[in-house]
């Protein structure tokens, strides 16, 4: 069962490469270019969604369990650029070659990752594996959609059909975990450009746990560990929470009640 890394990422536009990429007025302001580009694709898809090479990773939030610990954080320090955040990502399964563990992690930050660490440079050695080098990843590494070392819980649970796709807030709370706390994804651009990082962080690392508790309810589903070891999971968690500072958190801890 250990160790697995349950990850999330936060992105915003990236207005230097939309810049490189699209004939706009170089005297418009980052926000007037972000509009244009969000205009440009709602007017060609219906949505302002941008092509996920043309997110910026501006947070990146995990769970670690080991075996003798659980641990939840955000890579790097406020000031960090983007191609050291995903580089930590990386150098993390590089060095413990953890199962991980997403929400929508296939069909959104893991080839967001892929993009944004092939523009950075960025070496991931471990993660790229199907065989090469170690010759069990050829029957289970993070690439393949089937294989367990990237376990995408959404993809998962729809049974691969994206039509049965469902949002990680209502399927927390559901199970009767908090959901989302204090703000959502739609926001984090607004968040970004007023300059509150510490913000997006905090709700990156909520959602990460949220993630991870639905997890561990779908252990207990498939029966990898009993009643007893899920409630002392959960337990575990709300324990190490008490023990994290935030806003956040105190939020996060009453809404579970």
């Amino acid at each position: 069962m250990f160790p697995t890394l349950t990850f999330d990422i936060e992105t915003v536009p990236d207005i230097a490469g939309i810049r490189r990429l699209r004939d706009y007025d170089e005297g418009l302001s980052d926000k007037e270019i972000a509009d244009l580009a969000f205009k440009e694709r709602a007017e060609k898809t219906g949505s302002e969604f941008l092509p996920l090479h043309l997110h910026q990773v501006v947070a990146i939030s995990c769970v670690l369990r080991s075996k003798d610990e659980i641990r939840v954080w955000s890579l790097g320090d406020l000031e960090d650029s983007e191609p050291e955040l995903i580089r930590r990502f990386f150098d993390g399964i590089e060095r413990f070659t953890p199962q991980i563990i997403s929400w929508n992690g296939s069909g959104f930050d893991l080839p967001v990752l892929h993009y944004r660490g092939l523009i950075a440079g960025i070496s991931a050695i471990r993660y790229w594996d199907m065989g090469e080098d170690d010759r069990d990843f050829k029957w289970n590494n993070y690439i393949s959609r089937y294989h367990a070392r990237h376990l995408d819980l959404m993809d998962l649970l729809a049974r691969f059909q994206p039509r049965a796709n469902a949002p990680l807030d209502e399927i927390a709370q559901l199970l009767g975990f908090p959901g989302k706390v204090g703000m959502s994804g739609g926001r984090v651009w607004e968040k970004y450009q007023d300059g509150h990082l510490v913000d997006i962080r905090n709700y990156c690392e909520t959602d990460v746990v949220n993630t991870y508790l639905v997890y561990t309810r779908f252990q207990l589903m498939r029966g990898v560990i009993s009643a007893a070891v899920y409630e002392e999971e959960i337990n575990l968690m709300k324990t190490h929470i008490k023990t994290l500072s935030g806003e956040h958190w105190s939020q996060f801890l009453e809404s579970w009640g």
